[in-house]
């Protein structure tokens, strides 16, 4: 069940298993053993590299397979604006700040629209 849902959510992420065993520090062979349910029983710290990584709790990672697409369920379009945002190399604590300024554009179109009305 863990393994099933960590190479589901992996794939939704966008990441093969090499990439994903680098950014969780976790080899290879030992994350392919735990996503065909070779090793069923990883480590807590193991559990939370990969948490991490996948940027979803351990609850998540436990939970029955049927939940997990209610739960994972992001537009792809959005997904691809964040991916676009990361090769631009806008990191996550610069967002707070760029939502300022989207947030002042879009208060001036509104006020452009109420004047043409």
């Amino acid at each position: 069940m863990i393994g099933n849902n960590i190479v589901r959510i992996r794939k939704k992420r966008g990441y093969t298993l090499s990439e994903f065993a680098e950014l969780a520090n976790i080899s290879k062979s030992y994350l392919s053993n735990i996503e065909r349910n070779i090793n069923k029983n990883p480590s807590l710290e193991v559990m939370q590299k990969i948490a991490k990584v996948l940027n979803v709790d351990l609850i998540t990672l436990l939970k029955p397979s049927t939940d997990l697409d209610k739960h994972l369920y992001v537009e792809q379009e959005w997904v691809d604006f964040l991916n676009e945002l990361k090769e631009l190399g806008i990191e996550k604590e610069e967002i707070q700040r760029y939502k300022t300024l989207i947030e002042f554009i879009k208060w001036q179109n509104e006020r452009e629209l109420q004047k043409g009305k």
